[in-house]
């Protein structure tokens, strides 16, 4: 990190963001700074914190601010701090307004330099997002026996959070998806009271959450007997899916990776409907650095350590959705798929 704000020819950084402020320190409290120069690490919070923030970040000075927090912090850089960055992204325009007044240093906007530094995961980091990718698949096993005609999608995701945490996680990852029939259609769509009917394809997507870390998976099934067309949409996407998995491997770009399941799916005449980027990296945030979509503008290459999504799906509005998605780990020969639940179309009679 000291690399980082040298690089940018900074003194110090002002690190706002809650997974940026845990991944370099380890406090997990909700309210919080970091402040880091070359020979100096603060964290700022209050008086709510104070005690679990000595215990979770032993190699920061713990201060605890009385007043706002930009006043604490004016007084740390005070004459030490010239040129002090802050991540834009975490900081409103207000707020800027009040640390700008109350600071003497020069304040330097910088984005993306913490979550460079995440998306490589340790050995450490890939152990618990591999926990929480199994505790996902054993849910989802499990959830196969609750869904039926005439439950609601809201009691399948409540069901399906029960089960996460029973089974370890400290939480879901994010609010889990479960839509159905043409509802499924809606990539992100929130689980209603809709009752699942037969005849309906189901998608879920969830995860679980293991020291902070999360997994992501999707997987769209289908309730009595799937029609033909069914058939053919879940079969295209779990080609264009399986396709796409086979191309992980470190240097390649990211961009790359997502043009071989696009390809496919375009092809077959969809490219209307598959409208959101191939995957994504997952880690203390469950949409964090790289990302695999077409932007021109994304110039990221996979590197062994990274873990993404490989997820496609094929949306058509008033009939529905299909989407499969695995948590993939990058090697240094190639990738290790995560996710281990079964990906062939499950029919539940």
């Amino acid at each position: 990190m000291r690399e980082q704000i040298a690089a940018r020819e900074l003194d110090g950084l002002l690190v706002l963001g809650p997974e940026n402020r845990r991944y370099l320190s380890g406090f997990t409290g909700s309210s919080g700074a970091l402040l880091i120069t070359q020979d100096q690490a603060f964290l700022i919070t209050d008086f709510r914190y104070v005690e679990q923030a000595t215990a979770e970040a032993p190699g920061f000075s713990v201060v605890q601010h009385t007043d706002r927090m930009s006043t604490c912090i004016a007084q740390i850089v005070a004459g030490a701090v010239k040129r002090l960055g802050f991540e834009s992204n975490f900081m409103t325009y207000h707020q800027f307004e009040v640390f700008a007044k109350a600071i003497e240093a020069e304040m330097i906007p910088v984005s993306g330099v913490v979550e460079a530094l995440r998306m490589v995961k340790d050995p450490e980091e890939v152990r618990a997002i591999s926990e929480a990718a199994r505790i996902a698949d054993e849910a989802f096993l499990e959830i196969l026996g609750i869904i039926k005609p005439g439950v609601t999608e809201k009691r399948v995701a409540l069901e399906l959070e029960y089960m996460i945490r029973m089974a370890g996680s400290s939480g879901v990852a994010f609010e889990s998806i479960c839509v159905s029939g043409v509802r499924s259609s809606m990539p992100h769509g929130t689980p209603s009271d809709k009752p699942i009917e037969s005849g309906d394809l189901v998608t879920l997507d969830f995860g679980a959450v293991i020291d902070g870390y999360r997994s992501d998976m999707t997987r769209t099934i289908v309730v009595g007997e799937p029609s033909k067309e069914q058939e053919q949409l879940y079969d295209l996407v779990l080609d264009a899916q399986t396709r796409a998995l086979s191309s992980v491997a470190p240097g390649k770009k990211c961009k790359e990776v997502d043009e071989v399941a696009r390809r496919i799916i375009d092809e077959a005449g969809h490219a209307e409907h598959f409208g959101h980027g191939l995957g994504h990296g997952v880690g203390l945030a469950v949409h964090e650095e790289p990302r695999l979509s077409p932007s021109a503008e994304d110039t990221s290459v996979l590197e062994p350590g990274m873990v993404v999504t490989v997820e496609p799906g094929v949306y058509v509005p008033g009939k529905g959705g299909v989407r499969i998605e695995d948590l993939v780990l990058v090697t240094e020969t190639g990738h290790r798929v995560l996710s281990r639940s079964p990906k062939h179309l499950i029919s539940l009679k």
